[in-house]
């Protein structure tokens, strides 16, 4: 990178759409779909697949094989753990489409531990944290951590 509003993208990207902010980086073998929308100073890791109603914004790090569906809103300063796993459809069949997908939020400062799944419909609070291998199957506080499965409440958390 040449200067600091630079975007980084890996030549074995596939990378469709243009709405991506000044010094982020998407590595090797991540896709993203046209629709996507990518804040500043993200880190898109390798094998990621970012589908087209997915919202993304600052300071985010995604980390390897983390596959964001429709409906996904990611706020800022948020880490998501290498092959969490969300949802948004509550009862999917092949060729079958629900009327809306179900949305998921994270909201500011959250981190998704390595391998949570993360159903849809739900919202994980400002500075909550999701434990590794976590399911998550209901809504979760701000500054809470949550662990096991199904993710139940541990302790609460300083920002």
């Amino acid at each position: 990178m040449s200067s600091n509003s630079e975007i980084f993208i890996h030549p074995a990207a596939d990378v469709q759409t243009t709405r991506i902010g000044a010094q982020s980086r998407i590595w090797q073998f991540a896709v993203v779909l046209q629709g996507a929308s990518i804040g500043e100073n993200c880190n898109i890791n390798s094998h990621t697949f970012i589908e087209n109603d997915v919202v993304i914004g600052n300071n985010v790090t995604i980390k390897c094989g983390v596959y964001l569906w429709d409906g996904i809103r990611i706020h800022n300063n948020v880490f998501i753990g290498p092959n969490a796993t969300f949802t948004n459809d509550k009862f999917p069949r092949s060729k079958q489409y629900p009327s809306a997908f179900q949305p998921i939020i994270i909201e500011e400062g959250a981190s998704i531990g390595a391998n949570a799944t993360i159903l849809g419909g739900i919202t994980i609070g400002k500075h909550a944290m999701i434990g590794a291998g976590s399911v998550v199957t209901r809504n979760v506080p701000a500054n809470e951590l949550w662990v096991g499965n199904p993710a139940r409440f541990v302790k609460k958390l300083g920002n």
